[in-house]
Formats: C-alpha cells, structure tokens, sequence
C-alpha cells in the first residue's frame, strides 16, 4: 500500500492536521476504506469461475487498483482506465461482458462511458460508481443504459454480488434464502450487516429486538432467525401485538383455563403454549400494556406464565420481538418496561429503511413483480430502465409494504407485459403527498414530538420539519416540544 500511504501523507501536507477541514477529513477516510478493502482483498481465497472480461474505468489510482486485484481474485479478467478517452479506446478495440465506470472522470464522464460501451456492444451491463448522496446522478445514468449502479465508499461483499449477478447470473446473490422463510433481497451494506446478524444470533436461544421502521421487512427477519435455529420443526407463531383489543391481549398470549370468565367452557391454549418447542414473535411489542408487559418479563426470567383463571405453565418458547417505536425513549417515560426493555436488547438488530438502500429498489421490484404476477395469475412481466429509475427516485415512507402495493396496482391496471415509468408515475403522484404527511405523523409519534430527534430521523433540517408540520396540520402531535 505504499502509493495510498503517499496519498494520506500529500493530504495531511496539503490540508495540514486540523480535523476539521471537511475535504482532507473525507480524502482520509476514502483513502482508510480502500486500504481496509484491500486487506480484505487480499485475504479472500479465489474461486473457479468462467473467465469474463470487465473493463474497470476509474481515476482514483489506489481504487481502480483495489477493483482490479479484487475481481481478478475472483477469476475475472480485468483491464483498466483512468478516464474516458482511454476507455472508449479500449471498448472499440476489444469487447467486455462487464463495464465499471466512475461517474465522475477527469476526461468525460461514465455517461460517455455508458454510452460507448451501449454502442459497442448493446447488451453490455454497464455498472455506474457514485460518490455517496448522488443517487440521483446514479438515477439518470440508469436512465441512459446502465445496469445498476454502487456507491462510494465502496462495499466489496456489494461489489463480488452486483458482479456475480450481472455476469454469471447469480439470481441468488442478492438474496438471503433459509428454508421454510420468504427470501430476503437486497445487498446494501446496512441490509448484510443485519442478516450477518441474523445468522450469528440464529442457533443461539437468545430473545432478539428486531427494529426499524413500519414494511421494512422485521417478519421476514423473525422467520429467518427461525428457520435458522433448533427450533425450525417447530412452530413459528406471529402475534401482531397493535391489532389486540387490550382487554383480550392476557387470553390472547396465555391462554385461560375452563371456568376462568362466563363462556369459557373449555381450556384454550395460548400464543405462548402454541409456540411450544419453537417461536414466538411478538410484533409491535411497544403496542402492549404495562401489566401484559410484566408478565412477558416473568416467562424470559423464569420460563414460565399462568393461564387466566390459574394453571401454571412451563414456557418452552423462544422469543422474539420488534418495534417501530423508540423503546429506550419510552421506557425513560415509563410508557414501557425498563427492566422488560433490557431483557429484550439482549440482542438488537436494525433495518434499514428503503430510502437508505435505494440501490437495493430495482432487486427488489424485479423480485416482488414476479412474486405479485405469479400470485395473480399474470404472465412474465418486467420493469422497463425508466420505470426502475423512478422508483429509485421516490422516498418510500411505507418502505417495501408501500413498493409492493403500488407495483401490484401497477400490474392489475397494465395490459403490457413491460411496465413502463408512465404506467408508474399516476400512482406514485396519487400517494405521494399523503405519504409523506404520514411519514411525518409516524416520526413524530415515535419521537414523542421532539422535533430535533424526528427531524435527525427523516434526515431533513429542524425548519424544514417545521414548514412540513405547518403544510400537513400536525401541530400537535402527539405533544408541542
């Protein structure tokens, strides 16, 4: 790594030590990343592969050298370019399965570079490389052509999936499968870092909080850990703790003995004794009332619960649960257990939002639109470029719920077997402002109305927060901070 040791020592002599010069700050820690994936690199054993050719166009020296010695690990046969000139040389003279390219070159740009490679060799997946937060110039490159596109700085587990799946036609490198689970798709740095979690606590019995926001898949999570575990001949129970009436919640998870109240003229089992020898998934644990909440606490500590009416149980269950709620916020107020709260976080894991993996957004419409046509009886069907850059393009507040609804709509109202960005774009114009009113509302209720922290979470300034409180009449809600 001598060059990119240079490269660190030019940036502290240019921008000098100050850890507040935001440009040498951001230099360093791209420089930091690259030497860290190539360490990674260069620990990972090669693999026998059918030998594709890729031309990787960046002008970075240390990445474009870290890129070619990871893809040439894998078996791949690599040439490079440092900017376009070079590189549309290069694509006249030869022809690659695969083409990477940097969106930003001193010489042109990677639209030039798309467009070459389009015009060579039409069927040549080209890949766009973005500085992070441009998702938009990412957007319009895959409006011109491009495949896919990967963010700065670069994952390398992203880049062998991306590869793997445009090449050698890996359908599964972007999903995570576990048997008798739906698949998860996606391959987002965030996303993998969760399902590493998810296999790491899977075999173990430990309780596990499942976080992140309404649709963002904590189901699917909860069936993976179990169809990862012991447990998995056993039975996987779902309680969808907000859609219980909390006067039946008690009966409803433990059950009641005959005689308990007038009209119970026979024992009934529970959640808990259904999910006997396997799992039980608590959904929307926040949603429970503080006396339910103590005794949930009761069965993790001492393994076991009483029906309503009497009859103690041995509790053989594992527990899950998950939240769309600020736990910690709320037990701080006493609105949830502090002792229950802790006994839960034994082992957290978080997913992320969709609007933080957008690059995720075309795996995952390609998956559910074969998912939803299969199921309502409609032939193949396939997203257009433009149709996948626009959903790119939208926040998705319902994160994946939300994807799926507007794309089975789509399907049911198109007679096409291409759905195009037009057969889209009056169903996202339709929900788009109501969305976002309830993306607000949600956030602020989460928040408790601390309008600093909602703002933080919605990722827009403190003022921008309160102009869309005004727009939407959510002053108020749930409380003035």
């Amino acid at each position: 790594m001598p060059h990119a040791d240079r490269r660190i020592g030019e940036f502290i002599g240019l921008y000098g030590r100050d850890a507040n010069r935001v440009q040498a700050r951001a230099e360093l820690f791209q420089i930091r990343d690259e030497l860290a994936d190539a360490r990674r690199v260069g620990e990972r054993p090669a693999r026998d592969c059918v030998s594709h050719h890729i031309l990787v166009v960046e002008d970075r020296d240390s990445l474009r050298r870290m890129m070619r010695k990871a893809l040439e690990q894998e078996g791949y046969q690599v040439a490079t370019a440092a900017d376009f000139p070079q590189a549309q040389e290069m694509i006249r003279q030869q022809s690659y399965d695969l083409v990477l390219t940097d969106l930003k070159l001193p010489s042109g740009s990677g639209l030039d570079v798309v467009a070459a490679a389009r015009e060579a060799q039409a069927d040549t997946p080209t890949v766009v490389i973005t500085g992070f937060g441009t998702v938009s110039d990412a957007v319009e490159a895959m409006k011109r052509g491009a495949s896919d596109f990967l963010e700065k700085p670069l994952d390398i587990d992203r880049l062998y999936a991306l590869v793997s799946s445009l090449l050698v036609g890996d359908s599964n490198a972007h999903r995570f499968e576990v048997p008798g689970a739906p698949p998860i798709v996606g391959a987002h740095p965030a996303l993998r870092a969760a399902l590493r979690l998810v296999r790491k606590v899977a075999p173990t019995d430990s309780t596990v909080l499942i976080t992140g926001e309404s649709g963002t898949g904590k189901e699917l999570a909860a069936r993976a850990i179990h169809g990862l575990s012991a447990r998995s001949k056993g039975p996987f129970v779902a309680v969808n703790c907000a859609a219980l009436p909390e006067s039946l919640v008690e009966n409803e998870l433990f059950g009641h003995e005959k005689g308990a109240y007038t009209g119970a003229d026979r024992r009934a089992a529970g959640r808990f004794e259904q999910a006997a020898a396997g799992t039980l998934f608590l959904d929307e644990i926040g949603e429970l009332p503080l006396a339910i909440q103590g005794k949930i606490l009761r069965v993790i500590e001492e393994r076991v619960f009483d029906r309503v009416g009497g009859g103690t149980v041995a509790a053989d269950v594992r527990l899950l649960a998950a939240t769309n709620r600020d736990l910690e916020a709320m037990s701080r107020d006493g609105r949830f257990r502090a002792d229950l709260y802790y006994r839960l976080e034994v082992f957290p894991i978080e997913l992320p939002p969709l609007r933080a993996r957008a690059g995720d957004i075309p795996l995952l419409a390609r998956h559910l639109i074969t998912r939803i046509a299969g199921r309502i009886g409609r032939g193949d069907t396939a997203l257009t470029p433009a149709a996948e850059a626009l959903l790119v393009q939208q926040p998705w507040p319902g994160n994946i719920r939300q994807l799926a609804n507007v794309l089975e709509r789509a399907l049911i109202l198109s007679d096409s077997p291409r759905l195009d960005a037009r057969d889209l774009d009056p169903l996202l114009r339709a929900t788009t402002t109501e969305d976002e009113r309830s993306q607000v509302r949600r956030v602020l209720e989460e928040t408790d109305g601390d309008k600093h922290a909602a703002a933080r979470r919605l990722g827009i300034s403190y003022r921008t927060l309160q102009r869309k409180v005004r727009e939407h009449d959510l002053e108020g809600v749930p409380r003035y901070r």
